[in-house]
């Protein structure tokens, strides 16, 4: 299997499709989209990870985000108070000539989540945005949850919330309060046993599905079909955009999902399991 390859291959425009998992995307990918498809490894289980290997030097890329983790905030991963931490110093606008924050501008609180007819606005919004820049990737944070008509999207709200008013936030002089000097030391410890759980994770996955589906067919099952439909609803959005797209096109993922393999649920960084690495390259037939 071939490293993604992400900067070196040869495209106009990339999608990228938030946690989407190789096997089920070429289950279903041709029923929306024609083209050569391909698996590929990820350098990242987590968007974070992929961004800080992924994007790197000064890239001429319109980048229009989905997700909060690439913003134009100018604030390092490492410092985005978003519920959990990171090592990676790596910042969006060290990197990307422009980014468009679809993540903030086309937000669905009823949804808890980006829809991904938001990306298109955007791209149409932007068009002269497009034209300025030699490439345009469209990172849509569907088949990510929340999974679309089967809940409220509430840890992804979280996330947003929190990177929302840091970069509203003016710094603050007086070097932070105590209390926020030792949650920094006890936030990572707490996480590490967190990501270290399998049954953590699981709880957390089985906020995202509906308790009749669990019931009567299992977590496992359940969660890989809301993970299916997500990723549908995406590449019918995608399919309607592409007549827009010129050049070469194409689709791609950031990293995968895991569904329970090897005690490991939903996507966590350093975590190189096959699910959460192997995924789609799809070129696009034109």
């Amino acid at each position: 299997m071939r490293a993604q390859q992400f900067l070196e291959s040869e495209w106009d425009h990339c999608i990228v499709l938030d946690a989407c998992r190789y096997d089920v995307f070429s289950e279903v990918y041709d029923d929306y989209v024609d083209g050569t498809l391909e698996k590929r490894r990820s350098p990242g289980s987590s968007t974070p990870e992929w961004a800080t290997r992924t994007l790197t030097g000064e890239l001429d890329i319109a980048y229009f985000s989905g997700n909060p983790f690439i913003n134009s905030l100018g604030i390092p991963l490492n410092e985005l108070k978003w519920g959990a931490s990171c090592d990676y110093e790596w910042t969006a606008t060290d990197h990307l000539s422009t980014v468009v924050d679809v993540w903030q501008e086309g937000w669905d609180d009823s949804l808890g989540t980006v829809p991904p007819d938001s990306l298109a606005t955007a791209f149409h919004e932007y068009a002269d945005t497009v034209a300025g820049h030699d490439r345009t990737v469209l990172h849509y944070m569907q088949p990510h949850t929340p999974f679309l008509g089967h809940g409220d999207g509430g840890k992804l709200t979280k996330i947003r919330e929190g990177i929302s008013k840091q970069g509203a936030e003016e710094t603050s002089d007086d070097g932070g309060s105590v209390l926020a000097s030792v949650g920094d030391r006890v936030r990572p410890l707490v996480e590490s046993t967190l990501e270290g759980s399998s049954l953590a994770q699981k709880a957390g996955v089985m906020l995202e599905l509906d308790a009749a589906s669990v019931l009567s067919n299992g977590t496992r099952e359940t969660v890989m079909q809301y993970h299916e439909d997500n990723l549908r609803i995406a590449l019918e959005s995608v399919a309607d955009l592409l007549d827009d797209l010129d050049g070469d096109v194409v689709i791609t993922a950031d990293h995968g999902e895991a569904f329970g393999e090897q005690g490991v649920w939903e996507h966590h960084i350093e975590t190189h399991i096959p699910p959460l690495v192997e995924v789609p390259w799809l070129e696009v037939a034109r």
